[in-house]
Order: C-alpha cells, then sequence, then structure tokens
C-alpha cells in the first residue's frame, strides 16, 4: 500500500513538520512489520502551477493521499482534490490540520472527492488509519467509525450524512514523536535555504478569543534531554534557521531556560532560533540570563496585539501593557524582536489603533507586524464577531473587511500604514531616517501623513522599488511649495510635500538633518553605480583616497574604491542623537 502525504507550503522556504511527525510516527510503528505500508512526502508550493502540481501527484501513483491544510493552502488544495480524483478514481483521499480540521462538514459537503478529514493531532489517527487499511482489501478502510479523530461520509446506499467518530485524547508523552527531519541526519537537508520547524511542547493554556491554539489547553513538553539531543542535530549540520513552533515557549522555566543554556553552551555561530514567547512571563531569572546571548543566536516574536486595555480583555488577553513593557524593555538588543498588533479587534477604532501603534514602536521593534484579524473556524472570536456584526472573507484566509469600530476604509487604511511600515521600518533600510523622525515625534502621525501624501502620488497602486521610497520620503519632507533643493526632482506645488497638513511637525523635526540621513542610509544601502537626481552628491576622490589609507585599505586602490562610498553631511549622521553634532563630516562607507 502506497501513501502519500502532500503539504502544499507558502514558499519553497518551508517546510512541513506536521507531514514528517506523521510518516516517522506511523514508520516507527510498523517498523518491524513486513507489510509495512509505503509513504512518501511531497512538498509543494501555492505559487506552482495547479498542472504541475497535479500531474506530480498523479504520477505518484498512490493508493492514499493526504493533505496538510492551513489557510494559506487551502483554495489551492481544493482546487487539486476533484482533478486528483478524476486521474485516481481508487484513491483515497483525506486531509488534516487546522483549516480543514474545523472546517470539516464545509469541506467534506462542498468536496465530493474528499473521503475522511482527520481532526487534532494525526499521528495515533493516521496510524490506525493505515493499520485498518491493511487488513482491508485493496487499502480501502470500510470501518472509519471505529477510529477515533475522523470526520467521513456515512457512505450506504440510502445515506450520505457526515459522520464524526469522536475525539481522541492527545498524545501524553511527546518523546514517542521520532525526530521530524532524518533527510538532515542523512545528509540531504538544504541548510541555507530551508526553514525548519520544530517543537519542544503542544498546547496553549492561554484563551485567546481569535487563536485555534486556546481550543486545547494540554501542555504536554518534550523531555529537555530528547530535545536538547535534537537541537545539536540542526548545531552539528549548520542548520541557518530553526524555528520552535511551541505556541507559547515559555511556559515552564526549568524547560525554556533548559533549552537556552544549552544553545549557549554548544552553539555553532550559524544556528538562528526563533521563539514565539509572552514576554509579560519572562522570569527575572531568565531576563537575566539572556543578557549572555551574542548577537545572530535567537529571534523573539512576542505578541503585543493592542495596547487598548478594553480590547485586551474583550479577546482574554493579559492588560498588564505596562509589565509588557517593562519585560521587553529588558531584553537585550542582541536578540531579534519582532512584535505583533493585530487591526480588526473589539473596541479598537483607528484613534486606539495609532496609540497602539505608538506604544509598539516606542519599544523599537527590529520589526513590527501589522496583522488583520482572521475569524478563524472554532474559534471563540467566531461566535463574537456573528453576534456582534463584524464582516469578513468567509473563504480563507477569513480576514476582517470592517467592525463596529473600523469601517472598510479604516481597514483599507491600515493596509497601507502595512506597507510603509514594512518599507521604512522593518526592512532597515531607512533605519538612521526613521529612527530620527520617531524620536522627535509619533510614527502614527508621520506615517498617517506619509501615508496621504503617498496615495497623491498614486503610491500604493503601482510596483515600488527600493529606490521609490527614497524619492517618495525626499519629496515628502521638501518645504512647502518648494520641493527643487538639494536636486529633488520634484516638481509639486500643492503643498501636499508639507508633511502631510499637519504644520506642527514641521517645528518638531529638521527637514535638512532628515535629508542627510536619508542620503546616509541610501549610501549604506549599496554600492551606486549612479545616484538620482533628488540626491546631492559631495565627491572627493582625494579626501576619499585619504580615509581609505586611514582605514589600511589602499593595499589594493582598485579594490579599495570598489567596497567604499565617500560622502560628506552636515550632522554626524552615525549619531544617536545626530541634532547635537552640526558642522562638517566626512564619511567612508564601507560595503561587505
Amino acid at each position: 500500500m502506497k501513501i502519500l502525504l502532500v503539504s502544499v507550503n507558502a514558499s519553497y522556504m518551508h517546510t512541513n513538520i506536521a507531514i514528517r511527525d506523521l510518516k516517522n510516527y506511523a514508520d516507527c510503528f510498523f517498523e518491524d512489520r513486513n507489510d509495512r505500508p509505503m509513504i512518501e512526502l511531497a512538498e509543494y508550493t501555492i505559487n506552482q502551477p495547479i498542472g504541475e502540481v497535479l500531474r506530480s501527484i498523479a504520477f505518484t501513483g498512490s493508493d492514499w493521499i493526504l493533505f496538510s491544510t492551513y489557510i494559506w493552502n487551502a483554495e489551492y488544495v481544493c482546487k487539486l482534490l476533484p482533478e486528483i480524483k478524476k486521474l485516481l478514481p481508487d484513491c483515497l483521499l483525506g486531509a488534516g490540520g487546522p483549516e480543514f480540521g474545523y472546517g470539516a462538514k464545509k469541506y467534506l459537503t462542498n468536496i465530493p472527492a474528499l473521503d475522511f478529514i482527520i481532526f487534532g493531532e494525526g499521528e495515533i489517527t493516521f496510524t490506525q488509519l493505515l493499520e485498518e487499511g491493511l487488513s482491508s482489501a485493496q487499502g480501502k478502510v470500510p470501518e472509519l467509525k471505529t477510529i477515533k479523530g475522523l470526520y467521513y461520509r456515512r457512505n450506504d446506499k440510502e445515506n450520505d450524512d457526515l459522520e464524526y467518530s469522536g475525539n481522541r485524547a492527545c498524545i501524553e508523552k511527546l518523546d514517542d514523536i521520532p525526530f521530524p527531519y532524518p533527510e538532515i541526519v542523512n545528509g540531504q537537508a538544504d541548510p541555507d535555504h530551508k526553514i525548519y520547524y520544530y517543537e519542544s511542547s503542544r498546547g496553549c493554556p492561554f484563551g485567546c478569543s481569535y487563536c485555534l491554539s486556546s481550543v486545547d489547553k494540554s501542555v504536554r513538553f518534550k523531555s529537555l534531554e530528547r530535545t536538547c539531543q535534537e537541537l545539536q542535530i540542526f548545531l552539528d549540520h549548520n542548520i541557518k534557521l530553526v524555528k520552535f513552533v511551541d505556541r507559547t515557549y515559555n511556559l515552564n522555566e526549568e524547560h525554556y531556560l533548559g533549552i537556552w543554556e544549552y544553545i549557549l553552551k554548544h552553539h555553532n555561530g550559524k544556528t538562528m532560533f526563533h521563539f514565539e514567547i509572552e514576554a509579560e512571563y519572562l522570569s527575572d531569572k531568565a531576563l537575566e540570563f539572556l543578557q549572555q546571548i551574542p548577537e545572530g543566536m535567537m529571534q523573539f516574536e512576542m505578541g503585543v496585539q493592542s495596547a487598548n486595555k478594553k480590547t485586551l480583555a474583550a479577546i482574554n488577553r493579559s492588560t498588564n501593557v505596562e509589565k509588557l513593557a517593562e519585560k521587553i524593555t529588558k531584553i537585550p538588543r542582541t536578540i531579534h524582536q519582532h512584535l505583533d498588533l493585530i487591526a480588526g479587534l473589539p473596541y479598537e477604532d483607528l484613534e486606539s489603533f495609532g496609540k497602539s501603534f505608538d506604544f509598539v514602536m516606542e519599544l523599537r521593534p527590529d520589526a513590527l507586524q501589522l496583522g488583520f484579524l482572521k475569524i478563524l473556524n472554532g474559534t471563540l472570536m467566531e461566535k463574537y464577531a456573528r453576534e456582534n456584526g463584524w464582516k469578513w472573507m468567509e473563504t480563507p484566509v477569513y480576514e476582517t473587511f470592517s467592525t463596529p469600530y473600523m469601517s472598510f476604509n479604516d481597514i483599507a487604511f491600515l493596509k497601507d500604514v502595512e506597507v510603509l511600515t514594512d518599507a521604512f521600518w522593518n526592512k532597515g533600510t531607512f533605519a538612521f531616517t526613521m529612527n530620527y523622525i520617531f524620536r522627535v515625534t509619533s510614527p502614527w502621525g508621520f506615517l498617517c501623513g506619509l501615508l496621504e501624501y503617498g496615495r497623491s502620488k498614486g503610491a500604493f497602486s503601482q510596483a515600488r522599488r527600493e529606490s521609490y521610497w527614497f524619492e517618495l520620503m525626499n519629496d515628502f519632507i521638501q518645504p512647502e511649495k518648494d520641493s527643487s533643493r538639494n536636486g529633488s526632482s520634484g516638481n509639486d506645488s500643492s503643498g501636499n510635500g508639507s508633511l502631510g497638513n499637519r504644520p506642527a511637525l514641521d517645528k518638531i523635526i529638521d527637514r535638512s538633518l532628515i535629508y542627510d540621513l536619508l542620503r546616509y542610509d541610501f549610501v549604506r544601502a549599496g554600492k551606486k553605480g549612479n545616484f538620482p537626481a533628488w540626491y546631492k552628491h559631495n565627491y572627493d576622490k582625494d579626501k576619499h583616497r585619504k580615509l581609505l589609507d586611514q582605514a589600511g585599505l589602499l593595499g589594493n586602490s582598485r579594490i579599495g574604491f570598489s567596497i567604499t562610498e565617500y560622502e560628506e553631511f552636515d550632522y554626524d549622521v552615525k549619531s544617536d542623537r545626530p541634532e547635537d553634532f552640526k558642522g562638517h563630516w566626512e564619511v567612508l562607507v564601507r560595503y561587505k
């Protein structure tokens, strides 16, 4: 019997841990049996043509095909299933994962080609399915009702109603699940271009109303000894990025600190470990330990979601935002910090969201992810949203259109804020410019003004390269009715270039300093063949050579000039407070 476990990932970089856990668990169970089923894995991406994926699956000639489903691949899988049934009519088609699991009745009703859906943890259910299949003719499973954790059709002549076989108990000992990536051990990994996911615990004790993790509060941990043995595999094979999928990593201090201590002691100088944590619950001992972590070893994703306490209470999250902020500020900057906000939550309008935005930016995260509320099947938020006037996409990804507090136009406005936040903050390209601006004025207020100016220029309805954002910012900071200084190519005379009709900002920010910082960010972003019209290049080859000599880079002057740039500024642009150092500054920018 041949079984194919399929994942359609969001990108080539991703790996799917779920299908690996199913295969490895079942392989271990059937290890000593002569009738051991042949289980294969297939991973594709949502960017591949449907026909290409369909042919690849059909050529396997599998008896069973099971899909791992999420909100990002559900639409793609729905298109594949009926076509697979045409090519392999005797093949048993199944699915699992949070999307089909919590929407089982909808998907089984709408997709006749789909035979069953696994609900919840799938390792034991999948293994029992295989055992039943091996004992029945041609790999079919006539008695699905005897296996817990399945949605299926009754499939008798008179009735085709849907059935659920009942809940299955969760796996208690996570050590029973083999290491998910034997290909790494076998030397078949792609250490530099793949993200490898790993779990050291399952379940979540919290009850965030919008999250499916709140449904299962049965928290279980893999043993520390086993976890460290498996982390060593990643370290030994120089895997670049390992992401823990534990829903809240820092639940048990002995467990999570033990893992961090092992990583620090055995680190290979390359592997980055990603953790999703609740910063509010970091102990003093943990915060003290983290001060030892060097740059490039760990990154934290921390959900703030909102700074509005009424909003947080409504979604069953802690309202102690002061304590959260205090803990985050104690995490050393050697650890990459990624903070999240969610738009579309209860009691949050644009004004409230702006305060939440400024609250998060005050913490200066390395990245701020502006997410949009997704009304997921099976969550408490789904019931709340239906009863209180939310409107959202009824198909994946279930994203919110409007709320009683935000109109569709408000949500669209925040979509553009998301674009600007990513371009001007998250990428780090404008780090010196934005650090100054966000220090002297409201990040939310400034980006709102930039957004309105950008809309007047059609910035959000065209393809945008990095150079476009530099030119847009330069035009935006020009004095009202004058965008010709410093070589700018802007010719807007409508007054829209005056910081978004917020004249009070003119008294707070220094336009000439922003221009210097913008030039510095532009030149440090990479060696330029040509400089755009807006950029005033103050170049002196003799001074460039002198700085090269001082830096010890004149051994080969051709190479020295090729890997550096010379520029002059009116401020010390590399200072934390450049406004305090006005004068004449000659800077050598060195490229890697």
